[in-house]
């Protein structure tokens, strides 16, 4: 059997936990931040768990994560 490709846009964007969660950065910190409240850009530096429906597709596109 060969190996496994891992998707390169999902290895730049995601990574798996510890526990086998898939983790992601927040959107939104790029530009435009004189718009947005000190609370939401604090929220934004958090990173974030993908949804449970979500997590099988991205952990067959890290099969190595």
């Amino acid at each position: 059997m060969p190996k496994m490709k891992t998707h390169s846009g999902t290895k730049k964007r995601c990574w798996m936990t510890g526990a086998g969660h898939v983790r992601r950065g927040s959107a939104g910190l790029s530009h435009m931040m004189r718009g947005k409240s000190s609370n939401r850009l604090r929220r934004l530096r958090k990173h974030a768990l993908i949804s449970h429906t979500h997590e099988g597709m991205l952990k067959r596109l890290l099969p190595y994560g």
